[in-house]
């Protein structure tokens, strides 16, 4: 049984003049609802690849991942980020706080949950292993980022390695007794991977290569945490093609190791210098040199000049998973904003605005304060629909035991990775600037959550490849990719939602948004068929921000009125069982205020109405805008500040 020992830290925050405990809180409620009411969890529990399972397992998963980040992971969140990472000599220690979440997570068996029995670790679905990083995430990012690299690069040697390396590493890493990285970017190359200039060189009658070079934002790059990091290093062997064809992807030990697996001499890989950032402080942002003192040795990870397709995988793992992040830290801050907003009182109630002996009332009574609010919601539980779905496509693509079936989820999934990368963690953003609005200036303190969640939620817009290149992905390959199959699996997923509820009288305003929704987006699909046709590719390329967010805008709004119309059955039973006209809304209203279940499931219909209502309208102009095709951006010339 997964394990997590208590440890009970609060932080005080100072609200309306009392002090009281602020406490780190996730909606397991909802996590569940979308684990077992929204996605057929059977289809998965049915196949042969994950039938060790039950629902009972994955409930008991789930509480005891909420009780680990709750009790132990969450109380380090603000002191690490206050303490911030220190650098020394080349070495990078820890804030204090990090290191008891750290030794109980991976005591635990977390680390490995979604990984193979065979190195250690658990087997479960990936799916699993996104709703328990929902909350992880939301608890303490910082930690999470380091515990998020480490099985993502063990998972490369296993899926890529020779037997030798799998023997070396893979249970280590997956034990959590050795940790991992990725090592992509350069000073001279951002974004551009193809533009690598680390090297490395052949070492005749060796199995190894010298590996020469300089990475920056090395995510954990170097830390204090476990006894050797494993660095994932693309490099570029002599003579190999230019741009990304020619990488190749090397284990890079910063300890080299013994035959009997005990770390052995030093691999000079070095750490040169930390980042000092807006947020994520508490997460070593390194600059890597490797070879600068001496031979550094690394294997080669896979076939020569195959480094980018082995680390795709990687990367894609990342790009939910960074997606999530996003998410769960605007949902953190939502929660707590909700939780403010319910206690703080300031103003008369708006209908007693002239009433100068007026009581004073919560801010959530104010119509603008809820309006931010049900947004925040909106997005926050449309958007962990769509990453925890496209954590289930990936399940159901090697797990489904029908060929076309598998095929169905795995193109679906490709097609929804940019979009759960960009359109989440853009939106997971905006909820942490909303949630710190309700707080009004207060939210601006450091005393108070909301000022960290939304420095620690930027970053997930910029790494892993930019928003942008994301939106490029999206309409330069998702689209095209496999003669549209992409795309037209998603299709198919939207139409078969709408058609699916078509005739639930509890969802016919939504649908009917969404319904006008799918027809702006298949407009919009043409439009840039037949700019390819023409051969025209400035204008996708200027707008694929504006499609990507407006494809996000229909998959949140058809998730949510999926989830809307399961709720209105459920609460229509709810209803019947307590003698509740669930026609009557003030009666269903009354049932809600004293019962939880009722409030969240009336909850569920209400978000959907607001979304399709106040939110999903903007896909329409962002059409708008795309068919346009303005060229401005192209045509302006900018002064030269250069000179």
């Amino acid at each position: 049984m997964l394990r997590s020992v208590i440890s009970v830290i609060n932080a005080t925050v100072f609200n309306g003049g009392m002090f009281q405990m602020a406490e780190f809180t996730a909606d397991v409620r909802d996590i569940k609802f979308v684990l077992f009411d929204q996605l057929d969890i059977d289809a998965l529990l049915s196949s042969s690849k994950y039938s060790q399972y039950s629902r009972e397992d994955f409930e008991m998963i789930l509480d005891e991942a909420y009780k680990l980040a709750k009790e132990v992971v969450a109380p380090a969140n603000e002191p690490a980020d206050r303490e911030g990472c220190h650098f020394d000599n080349g070495k990078v220690t820890l804030p204090e706080a990090l290191r008891a979440p750290f030794k109980q997570f991976v005591e635990g068996g977390w680390l490995a949950l979604s990984h193979s029995p065979e190195y250690g670790g658990q087997g479960a679905p990936e799916l699993i292993r996104k709703a328990v990083d929902d909350m992880f995430f939301g608890a303490c990012i910082t930690l999470n980022l380091g515990l998020l690299l480490t099985p993502g690069a063990a998972h490369l040697i296993e899926a890529f390695g020779s037997d030798e390396l799998k023997k070396i590493y893979c249970e280590r890493m997956y034990s959590g007794e050795w940790s991992g990285t990725m090592c992509l970017t350069e000073a001279s190359a951002g974004s551009d991977v193809g533009a690598s200039k680390t090297k490395a060189t052949r070492v005749d009658g060796e199995d190894y290569f010298l590996i020469e070079g300089e990475k920056i934002f090395i995510t954990f790059g170097e830390h204090d945490l476990t006894d050797n990091i494993v660095h994932a290093v693309l490099a570029r062997i002599e003579g190999a093609p230019a741009g990304t064809k020619g990488l190749s992807l090397f284990c890079v030990p910063k300890y080299l190791v013994n035959d009997d697996g005990s770390i052995g001499d030093d691999n000079n890989v070095a750490c040169s210098g930390i980042e000092h950032k807006l947020g994520i402080n508490a997460s070593p942002t390194c600059t890597m040199v490797f070879g600068s003192a001496g031979p550094c040795r690394g294997w080669l990870i896979g076939q020569e000049n195959a480094g980018m397709p082995a680390m795709f995988q990687m990367m894609n793992e990342a790009r939910i998973a960074v997606g999530l992040q996003g998410v769960a830290l605007g949902n953190a801050a939502y929660l707590n904003a909700l939780r403010y907003s319910q206690e703080r009182l300031q103003g008369a109630h708006f209908t007693q605005l002239k009433n100068a002996d007026a009581p004073r009332t919560a801010i959530i009574e104010h119509p603008d304060v809820r309006m931010m609010l049900l947004r925040q919601k909106a997005y926050g539980e449309g958007c962990r629909s769509l990453l925890l779905f496209s954590a289930y496509c990936l399940d159901r693509s090697t797990s489904a035991s029908d060929a076309a079936e598998r095929e169905y989820y795995g193109n679906v999934a490709e097609y929804l990775t940019p979009i759960c990368k960009a359109y989440c963690s853009d939106m997971g953003f905006r909820m942490t600037e909303w949630a710190l609005q309700c707080y009004g200036g207060y939210g601006y303190l450091k005393d108070y959550p909301a000022e960290q969640y939304l420095r620690d939620c930027k970053i997930a817009s910029l790494y892993e490849g930019t928003n942008g290149i994301q939106a490029l992905d999206l309409i330069g390959r998702k689209m095209t990719a496999k003669g549209g199959a992409f795309l037209l699996a998603t299709m198919k997923l939207v139409s078969s939602l709408i058609e699916k509820h078509s005739a639930n009288a509890a969802v016919t305003e939504p649908i009917a948004a969404i319904k006008r929704g799918f027809g702006t987006w298949g407009e919009i699909n043409g439009f840039f068929a037949a700019c390819a046709g023409k051969q025209e590719y400035v204008t996708p390329m200027l707008s694929a921000t504006s499609y990507l967010s407006l494809t996000g805008d229909l998959l949140v709004a058809a998730l949510l009125t999926d989830q809307a119309a399961i709720a209105a059955t459920k609460l229509a039973e709810l209803c019947r069982r307590e003698g509740v006209d669930a026609s009557d809304g003030k009666a269903v209203r009354a049932l809600a205020k004293k019962n939880a279940e009722a409030a969240y499931l009336d909850g569920k219909v209400k978000t959907a109405r607001f979304f399709c209502a106040n939110e999903l309208p903007q896909l329409h102009a962002k059409a708008e805008a795309i068919r346009a095709a303005d060229k401005s951006a192209m045509e302006i010339i900018w002064p030269d500040l250069t000179q």
